[in-house]
């Protein structure tokens, strides 16, 4: 048995050796082929820059130089040009064509050569043609001249200054001008900043930097001086109101209002209807429909009775 195990170890062994050099041989051959491989894919890229050189000797002993291409072209003449001397550009003033027998008469019709009209007809002159002879007439007879543009912008200045001062009045308001009445009626409750006085809908003494004018609902609304409207606006004690600018920091302010027919940034003449009374605030109620007026210079409230004409 022991003798058995022997023989049978050492055969494993053979087999495992022989395996192992076969491992390796087919490893080896691996390598070597790989490498083999790899040598060549490197001598694909390399660039022979001999060959290179080479062929540009040859194309440059086949170049001509520019005396030998002269003398290739020298028999060349105009007569073998695609071109036909009889063709003109569509845009010309005549047209003719050599080849037919027609001819154009001063008529601009085209007659053959045994003198029937052909119906041909004169092309039209091209209107860029017309508008470039105009400018060329224009130009000849001084209408782009320094002096005449100078004189236009001039005019023209003058013209939008005019404009300007139509659209945009200057304001300049004083004391002694005065102020029309927006509306004729009796005063409710008049001025009064040095004292309270008494306002029968709050049933309270107050300062008032305004007038309270008695008017009918939806009867007209004047201004009482020249100015621009400044605001259009809502104020729950006066209601709709609109304020004006009289210049040299006057304001007039009136309220009450409905069917305002003024908005900002416009220009209203003295005597220009602004809008309607309107029904009163709750603020007004037992005074009845009125007319709120009210003066400022520098945002300080000055009497409107004093301004009245």
């Amino acid at each position: 048995m022991a003798r058995r195990n022997r023989n049978g170890v050492r055969k494993e062994r053979m087999v495992m050796l022989a395996t192992s050099v076969l491992v390796l041989t087919a490893l080896t051959v691996t390598g070597v082929f790989v490498r083999r491989s790899n040598r060549a894919e490197r001598e694909d890229y390399v660039v022979d820059f001999e060959a290179i050189e080479k062929g540009n000797d040859i194309i440059a002993e086949n170049m001509l130089s520019g005396e030998e291409l002269d003398t290739l072209f020298a028999d060349v003449g105009t007569d073998d040009l695609d071109y036909d001397p009889s063709f003109q550009e569509a845009n010309s003033q005549k047209v003719e064509n050599t080849d037919g027998d027609s001819s154009v008469n001063k008529n601009g019709n085209g007659t053959n050569a045994n003198g029937k009209s052909d119906n041909t007809q004169k092309p039209k002159t091209d209107v860029s043609d017309k508008t470039k002879k105009k400018t060329d007439e224009e130009e000849e007879a001084g209408m782009f001249d320094e002096t005449v543009d100078t004189a236009k912008s001039a005019a023209g200045s003058e013209a939008a200054e005019a404009i300007s001062t139509t659209v945009q009045p200057v304001l300049d308001f004083h004391e002694e001008d005065g102020l029309v009445w927006p509306i004729v009626g009796d005063v409710l409750i008049n001025y009064s900043m040095d004292k309270t006085i008494y306002f029968p809908t709050l049933q309270q003494y107050k300062y008032n930097p305004a007038i309270v004018i008695a008017a009918a609902q939806g009867a007209n609304i004047s201004a009482a001086a020249n100015g621009r409207v400044t605001s259009v606006g809502y104020d729950p004690v006066i209601g709709n109101m609109v304020v004006m600018d009289l210049g040299n920091g006057y304001e007039l302010t009136y309220g009450q209002l409905e069917n305002i027919t003024v908005s900002e940034g416009s220009y209203v003449n003295v005597g220009d209807g602004i809008g309607t009374v309107a029904y009163p605030t709750k603020y007004y109620s037992l005074e009845g429909s009125n007319v709120y007026f009210k003066l400022t210079k520098d945002g300080a409230p000055v009497n409107p009775m004093s301004q009245l004409q």
